[in-house]
């Protein structure tokens, strides 16, 4: 099950970049979202997924789960929607006020 998350997380980072290197301002909204979703696995990956009760001290239980990744996880999934909000309202502002979404013409660059 480890390996399988691994490779998912490894997808993602490389669909994310790919998607960052682009030239259109909602593929690199993507891109940053899709490395933040494989940032999430990994962390999740790396606290490796136990069996057993919630962490809470009761008679009788001996295998709790870690609730470290998963706050951990819960606090990144928090922030990169800040992040994702605030990429897509400045990238439709941008596009709004420039008519394009390409990332040469917003730098004045017309290298075509």
């Amino acid at each position: 099950m480890e390996i399988i998350m691994s490779v998912l997380a490894g997808i993602l980072f490389m669909t994310g970049v790919y998607n960052l290197l682009q030239k259109q301002l909602l593929r690199i909204v993507i891109g940053t979202a899709l490395v933040s979703h494989g940032a999430h696995l990994t962390i999740l990956t790396m606290g490796r997924l136990k069996d057993g009760a919630p962490p809470i001290l009761t008679e009788g239980v001996e295998n709790y789960t870690d609730p470290l990744p998963q706050a951990l996880i819960l606090t990144s999934i928090v922030i990169s929607f800040g992040v994702t909000s605030l990429l897509l309202v400045l990238a439709y502002r941008a596009a709004q006020i420039n008519h394009t979404d390409n990332m040469e013409q917003l730098r004045g660059n017309d290298y075509e």
